[in-house]
């Protein structure tokens, strides 16, 4: 099966201070997040706070879900974290 990404629908994870996500493997739902140091790494200068994380995932969503995509074939698990090092 490959993962899809059907739900646009992502959230700020102030405690973790990540942008949360979720992909389908069919009917199976993976919850993925994306540390900010990632999405610093993909979009220099963003600002650390909800609104610049949460601007900074929404413009690099098709490369965010490419490196998901790739983490999730390395290994099915409940959830998945996208650090700075898969981009």
């Amino acid at each position: 099966m490959t993962l899809s990404f059907p739900n646009s629908s992502r959230s700020y994870d102030s405690t973790r201070h990540a942008v949360r996500f979720w992909g389908y493997d069919s009917v199976i739902e993976c919850a993925f997040l994306v540390t900010e140091e990632a999405l610093k790494r993909i979009r220099p200068g963003a600002q650390p706070d909800e609104e610049g994380l949460l601007s900074a995932f929404d413009t690099n969503v098709d490369r965010i879900h490419a490196a998901a995509a790739k983490v999730y074939k390395k290994g099915r698990k409940g959830h998945y974290a996208l650090v700075a090092a898969d981009f």
